[in-house]
């Protein structure tokens, strides 16, 4: 660690065994405190993309391709440009634009080119002086499309794959010989799963509203997840100058990576206000989000699993596919938790490609874990049960002391603990044979299954300032999704400089802050918090100097500097004011261990034999997750995450028209989500944990533990309960009715 000026940077070469947080006396660490931005956003004084208001800003409404392939050939926008109120159309088509795929490792069309790769691609944007009327203009649109053939249907093609080019994860991995494993194998298994697409519906539509300054810099107010590589992906496509453009995304309303790139409407909205010269608000409809922004892909996953007759793996075959538009490598990384969570020297975990013309494929909370260990936890219960092993003494069996491929330790493993805390605490051993216990016309079944989630530490950086009032200010181009950002960071700063959360301001999600890496692959808290530990951790020093005493003797608490028998407020000490940025990135530490969190999910599930109806009773999550930064926040996105694996075991299927791509169930009326009569009480627990290789706060990520692996207990227990297993998701009652037993 160095520090220059009033920057400490940290690059994480070594293990940092000390840590603030645990000598802190503030006592607000890891404590459940309420969101500090809480009374905003239940007194609707938060302020999301689509509120900010402007004189003169003009309303866009976007509008997509009524065809899947092809491309436009005419677009007659004197047709409504005599409508009262509107103001122009703008196609911009002599302007190549591409924006960064979301996840991927290529550029993807989006505006304003004539090409059409799927249905809903946005190809105009009508803008009025209200809402209303640019709406009923843009319906009124005639586009003239000249149509080509288009391919619809991921079964009819899933023998014309690609491998996709390699990008941070490895599309294809060979250890040993699978086939020559499983031939040899005294007990094996060959069953495949089937996922379907998916969308991230979250509750705040993409918005963005775009405003030139004089200077031909341009401020998107947006509804996005990574200001910091938005700014550089936008700027990129309207072919200025990273500089001048400012991303603000101050408050936003879930993006579970839907919001990680930019989408169509922020491209539209700069282009629109640029030829306007007035602000311009673009705010896609619910059916647009689900048409032209991204999807989680379907995937069809053959597992191959070998075994002694003692239950010891022998071989692992993950094989995905997956879809994608056939300009795209992004592909879903279903393998990626079956690396590392099982031993078994002979491994084959691969990833191909089947090309549709199908809406850009793209990360979706837990990329990878929540739908490929659907796959890899379900294949394992069937091992178990064929083998006539419990299923947690099967995974106890296979816990590999380091990591099976890379023969590196973990930097922290607690599955096992996470597993037996959760058998103990859910009254596994009460569990039943397969399709025997029954209450009346219920069929009633427990079902286990192993969390992990791949850990992420992402450059980033944090400005802290402690003002002569004693208060202090927190500034980051992180964001807050409703994560709960702005309450980890605050005290964060509280523990170590010692200044009550209520005295600490944040500002978050603006890129004019010192640059981080936003909201995304549950990297969020440990970075933009890491970065605010190493600023606050040279305020400590600037405090200590300035009192005159050692660091080591220097007590921080409620406002104080304690040190020497002197008490001094900490306002005292600062003259005009203090600061320091600070900056951390990944370094040696993430090549020589292996680091995730781990966790345990255990569901109980009633079905009726009337009607195949599913209802999960029970649910528990144990996750070891580094330091629990805040025990609510962090519950909260367990609490969510398993709610994500209700909806993947049995509800949400996004449907695609197999004559023309055409999404079927584009709402949240027909897309179902899990509502509140879905969903059970749950319980969370958190195994206590410090990962020193992590980052110097010991917390890894958390968000998307709770969701990989949840699907997976969910239907291990519809399994326990009925004896059928459906390999075909979600689990729905006409997968399930013609298996049960007879009233």
């Amino acid at each position: 660690m160095f520090g220059f000026g009033t920057t400490n940077s940290l690059t994480m070469d070594k293990p940092h065994p000390e840590s603030l947080l645990d000598t802190g006396v503030q006592g607000v660490i890891s404590r459940p405190l309420d969101r500090v931005d809480g009374p905003l956003k239940v007194s609707g004084t938060a302020t999301y993309a689509a509120e900010y208001a402007f004189d003169n800003m003009a309303y866009g409404v976007l509008v997509g391709s009524s065809i899947a392939a092809g491309k436009v050939v005419s677009i007659d926008a004197d047709a409504i440009r005599g409508i009262p109120g509107v103001i122009d159309v703008v196609t911009d088509f002599d302007r190549f634009i591409r924006v960064a795929a979301q996840g991927g490792a290529t550029d993807a069309p989006t505006q304003g080119v004539k090409d059409i790769a799927f249905s809903g691609q946005i190809v105009a944007i009508v803008l009025a002086e209200s809402f209303e009327v640019a709406r009923d203009a843009a319906q009124a649109l005639p586009i003239q499309y000249e149509a080509s053939e288009g391919q619809y249907e991921f079964a009819a093609h899933k023998d014309e794959t690609r491998k996709p080019a390699d990008d941070a994860t490895k599309a294809h991995f060979a250890q040993g010989d699978v086939d020559q494993a499983v031939a040899d194998a005294p007990v094996s298994i060959d069953v495949t799963y089937v996922t379907p697409s998916q969308n991230s519906a979250a509750m705040e539509p993409h918005a963005s509203i775009a405003v030139w300054d004089d200077d031909g810099s341009l401020d998107l107010y947006g509804a996005y997840q990574m200001p910091t590589s938005d700014a550089q992906q936008l700027a990129k496509s309207l072919g200025v100058s990273p500089k001048k453009v400012r991303i603000i995304a101050r408050y936003i309303g879930g993006g579970f990576g839907s919001k990680l790139g930019i989408a169509p409407e922020s491209v539209a909205a700069a282009i629109a206000a640029k030829q306007l010269g007035r602000p311009v608000k673009a705010v896609m409809a619910r059916q647009q989000v689900f048409d032209a922004t991204v999807r989680r892909s379907n995937t069809e996953q053959r597992m191959r699993l070998a075994a002694h007759a003692d239950g010891r793996l022998t071989a692992i075959g993950h094989e995905t596919l997956c879809s994608n538009q056939s300009t795209e490598d992004y592909f879903e990384p279903a393998g990626i938790g079956t690396h590392l969570l099982y031993g078994g020297e002979n491994r084959l975990i691969t990833h191909d490609l089947v090309d549709l013309n199908f809406v850009l494929s793209g990360s979706m909370r837990a990329p990878g874990e929540a739908v490929g260990m659907v796959a890899l936890e379900c294949a394992l219960d069937e091992l178990a049960e064929k083998l006539g092993l419990d299923p947690i003494e099967l995974r106890r069996i296979n816990d590999p002391a380091q990591d099976p491929e890379k023969d590196i330790p973990f930097s922290s493993r607690q599955l096992m603990r996470s597993l037996d805390e959760g058998a103990q605490r859910f009254g596994w051993s009460q569990r039943q044979k397969a399709g025997t216990r029954r209450e009346g016309e219920w069929l009633v079944g427990m079902g286990v299954s192993s969390a992990v989630r791949g850990n992420m530490l992402m450059e980033s950086s944090a400005k802290v300032e402690i003002h002569p009032d004693g208060s202090a200010t927190v500034a980051s181009a992180m964001t807050d999704i409703g994560t709960g950002s702005y309450t980890i960071l605050a005290q964060i700063a509280s523990e170590i400089l010692g200044i009550p959360v209520e005295n600490i301001t944040l500002s978050l999600g603006d890129t004019n802050d010192p640059p981080a890496a936003g909201s995304g692959g549950s990297w969020g808290a440990a970075s933009a918090g890491s970065a605010v530990y190493l600023a606050c951790e040279m305020l400590r020093g600037k405090l200590a100097k300035a009192m005159d005493v050692d660091e080591d003797g220097l007590t921080l608490k409620d406002g104080k500097a304690i040190g020497d028998n002197r008490s001094t407020p900490i306002g005292e000490l600062v003259g005009e004011g203090l600061e320091a940025t600070g900056h951390i990135k990944p370094g040696k530490q993430e090549k020589q261990t292996t680091q995730a969190s781990f966790g345990a999910h255990f569901a109980e599930v009633a079905v009726n034999v009337v009607t195949g109806e599913v209802r999960v009773r029970r649910m528990l999550g144990v996750f070891a997750a580094g330091r629990v930064l805040n025990a609510k926040t962090a519950r909260s996105q367990c609490l969510g995450g398993m709610t994500f694996g209700i909806g993947t075991a049995l509800t949400e299927d996004l449907i695609h028209d197999t004559r023309n791509g055409k999404l079927v169930n584009r709402d949240l009326a027909e897309y179902h989500v899990p509502a509140n009569a879905d969903v059970p009480q749950m319980d969370v627990h958190f195994l206590d944990e410090r990962d020193i290789h992590a980052n110097p706060i010991h917390a890894k990520g958390i968000g998307e533990l709770g969701i990989s692996g949840a699907a997976a207990a969910v239907a291990n227990a519809v399994f326990n309960a009925t004896g059928v297993r459906v390999r075909d998701f979600p689990i729905t009652l006409d997968k399930l009715l013609e298996e049960l037993p007879a009233v």
